[in-house]
């Protein structure tokens, strides 16, 4: 029988858990003005007069606003030489004041008015001939931007975005632990909610709840919780799945910290393993820390999904993404996204550096049988890879 599996109950288990302790500080007012800093040193190196970021991950990242895209523009125009300009409804200014942390001019747009002429008119003012655009915004907004200034040349802003947010901080290291060790022990007391008979469903509910009381205000990011024959296919199947004893077992999920990411997954046998069940557990353990040796800085990215592969393809699977065998990447980055880059797949020859953060996790999959995927996340420092959750340590004790 499977260690630290069933054996309790949802109302128990929730009655146990204590809000957490130990909080991560916010990002402060003085990495917020060194962030803007670099983007603007980017800009500049780039050949662009200034830079513009949408609502979204990037927009958090660099003036504290945590809205999410939608078909109105909210932006924010830095210059590289000058005040960052806020762009943004003028219904919204209330709220826009609320969360904005940084010195800006705002400018404000009525329903009726066109917040790319707004954007076009800066740019003269700053006159700038060259925009480098986020890489996640609308191609709505940007041929907006372009009809309304046609002498612009507009350059895609990924070098001056990935170049500041793929390297993480102290402090974003600090909320990005923070949300991990909450997941994981959220992981921890929904194994022990689990029986015979119980739907994917009511798991997810656990999860959701779990995360609340711990401290994640949001509760689940996102949430996979798949039994047998389902977890063959790496996000799921439709339906709300039943379990039985023998199923494996297969849980993704994570919550926010200040919008830092969780995305922990772990994979077990509810009840006793058998023989297939344990060999392809321990290979996909054995990918997982072969990627994380591998990890070393001034290597490429593509070496760490390399180096897992290997593991698989000595066993008889694959090679590259046939099944029976690892269907996509081994990594993804993470941090206010929770995927962005870089990422551990071939092709892409990043050098790793201090301060990313990745996802590790090599997944298994039999087609129409099961599939086994041990998710946990690194950093990296100038020595190596350091975990921020400790692997799985058994399919028999997947907890310790």
């Amino acid at each position: 029988m499977t260690k630290g599996i069933g054996g309790s109950t949802a109302a128990r288990e929730l009655a146990a858990i204590r809000p957490w302790t130990r909080p991560a500080a916010p990002i402060g007012d003085g990495e917020r003005q060194a962030r803007l800093e670099k983007a603007r040193r980017l800009t500049a190196e780039t050949g662009a007069g200034a830079l513009l970021i949408g609502a979204g991950a990037s927009l958090r990242y660099f003036t504290g606003i945590s809205w999410d895209a939608s078909e109105r523009l909210v932006a924010m125009l830095l210059p590289a030489d000058g005040r960052p300009i806020v762009i943004a409804p003028a219904f919204e200014l209330g709220t826009l004041q609320a969360e904005l942390v940084i010195d800006a001019d705002i400018r404000l747009w009525q329903e009726d008015e066109s917040p790319s002429a707004l954007v076009a008119d800066a740019l003269r003012e700053l006159g700038a001939s060259v925009l480098a655009i986020d890489p996640s915004m609308a191609l709505l907004f940007v041929e907006r931007i372009r009809r309304a200034s046609p002498s612009l040349d507009i350059m895609d802003a990924s070098p001056i975005v990935d170049g500041c947010r793929m390297y993480k901080s102290p402090a974003e290291l600090a909320l990005l632990q923070q949300a991990k060790s909450m997941t994981l022990e959220v992981h921890r007391r929904a194994a022990r909610v689990l029986r015979p008979g119980i739907r994917a469903s009511e798991v997810t509910r656990f999860l959701d709840d779990a995360h609340r009381a711990i401290g994640a205000p949001g509760g689940n990011s996102f949430c996979i919780v798949q039994f047998g024959r389902s977890t063959a296919f790496p996000h799921g199947l439709p339906g709300d799945a039943e379990l039985h004893e023998g199923d494996v077992v297969l849980i993704d999920t994570g919550c926010t910290i200040q919008g830092y990411h969780s995305d922990i997954t772990r994979t077990y046998v509810f009840g006793e393993a058998d023989a297939e069940q344990r060999r392809i557990w321990n290979l996909e353990k054995e990918a997982q820390a072969a990627a994380f040796d591998a990890a070393q800085p001034g290597r490429p990215c593509e070496d760490v999904d390399a180096a897992a592969r290997r593991v698989l393809e000595r066993a008889g699977l694959g090679p590259d993404y046939r099944l029976p065998g690892l269907p996509h990447r081994t990594g993804h980055g993470i941090g206010l996204s929770i995927h962005e880059p870089a990422y551990l797949v071939r092709g892409d020859r990043t050098p790793l550096a201090a301060g990313m953060c990745f996802s590790n996790e090599p997944m298994i999959v039999l087609p129409d049988r099961f599939g086994v995927r041990l998710e946990d996340h690194f950093y990296m420092t100038g020595d190596g890879p350091r975990w921020f959750t400790e692997p799985s340590p058994a399919i028999d004790a997947p907890f310790g």
